[in-house]
């Protein structure tokens, strides 16, 4: 495990450099790695692991929506693909991907089967970190671990049939066999990782909550609908307004900046942005801090994950959720989206020349 300086704060990283797929695939010879959940993290995880020579299978309801996605996916009935109980029979490694909720429901069953020598691998620290509201408690005599990677199940796998990798975080919670770092840096690589960087399961969902709620997802909306509803009162058209808000932000500026950096990406833009950035930067970052010290607030005192817990255990959940899905989907600023994505250049059909 190599350590790297970032501004004077050393932080603990491994590399497929320094730990290769063909250790990973070593380590893992002897396991049977059994994905418990079929959803977001669960195909991009699975099918990596599946290509990457991993002994893998899936457990998942049959008859569910997930198990029809896992058999179009190449895993067979009987062969790799499981009911749940039986997938954690015949496993050595439970991934366990189920929602935060469903894994509170299933736990008593998946707990049952945890005997000695096995492992619990989660992409997530809420079940353990949170275990007074979960009853996630795993015993004793089995290795408990996270691999977390830094996106969606989605990103994960398209990423890995591009040749890259996703960073992740890993972390240990409970070492019972001696092997729990060589297997969760194995299952890491496994997965597609570009490279893990080492966090403990605390550190993981305090960020990731607070990220989720923050700059990845609630903060970035919030300031998309902000600047598109104060360029529609002043009078400028809504694809103009989505145009400024967030097309030339997704589609020119955010993929220099991940190449090279926000500096670099300032350096590169005329002088008339440079110093309007450099001079509101700040405004807006002493703005917001007070509400993101509000957020990290509510995550750290377990107000966050019991409210995930009470909405999402609900059984209307799936109906309320649409409905508010229904309100970002069919706001002007994402219908206006809608219209602006249909005519970049590679949703038009080209005219051919005779």
């Amino acid at each position: 495990m190599a350590q790297l300086n970032f501004g004077g704060t050393e932080e603990n990283v491994v590399t497929r450099d320094e730990f290769p797929l063909s250790k990973a695939q070593e380590v893992l010879s002897k396991e049977v790695v059994a994905v418990i959940g079929y959803g977001v993290q669960g195909p991009g995880q699975a099918l990596n692991q599946k290509d990457n020579g991993i002994n893998v299978i899936v457990g998942q309801r049959k008859g569910s929506k997930s198990w029809d996605k896992a058999v179009s996916d190449g895993f067979v009935p009987g062969e790799t693909l499981f009911e749940i109980e039986e997938a954690l029979e015949k496993g050595t490694i439970y991934c366990y991907l189920l929602s935060d909720a469903a894994q509170i429901e299933l736990w008593p069953t998946v707990k049952k089967h945890l005997t000695p020598g096995k492992a619990l691998y989660f992409s997530h620290g809420f079940g353990i970190t949170f275990k007074e509201q979960t009853g996630i408690i795993p015993p004793a005599d089995v290795d408990v671990f996270l691999v977390a990677p830094k996106g969606s199940g989605t990103s994960l796998r398209r990423m890995f049939l591009q040749g890259r990798g996703l960073n992740s975080s890993f972390a240990i919670f409970q070492d019972a066999t001696g092997k729990a770092w060589e297997r969760v840096v194995a299952l890491g690589i496994a997965v597609g990782s570009g490279y893990l960087f080492e966090t403990d399961f605390k550190k993981e969902v305090f960020s990731d909550l607070t990220g989720e709620r923050g700059t990845l997802m609630g903060c970035i909306q919030g300031i998309f609908a902000a600047q598109y509803d104060v360029l529609r009162s002043k009078g400028h058209t809504p694809s103009e307004a989505f145009n400024e808000t967030v097309e030339e932000l997704t589609q020119s500026l955010m993929p220099l900046v991940a190449e090279n950096g926000m500096d670099w990406m300032y350096a590169n833009c005329s002088t008339t942005a440079q110093r309007g950035a450099l001079d509101w930067w700040k405004k807006f970052r002493d703005a917001t801090k007070p509400v993101f010290e509000e957020l990290y607030e509510s995550v750290a005192t377990g107000k966050e994950s019991q409210r995930s817990i009470d909405l999402n255990s609900q059984p209307d959940y799936r109906e309320k959720l649409d409905a508010e899905l229904k309100e970002l989907r069919d706001s002007e600023l994402w219908q206006a989206g809608k219209t602006v994505r249909s005519l970049r250049p590679e949703n038009q059909a080209v005219e051919s020349i005779s």
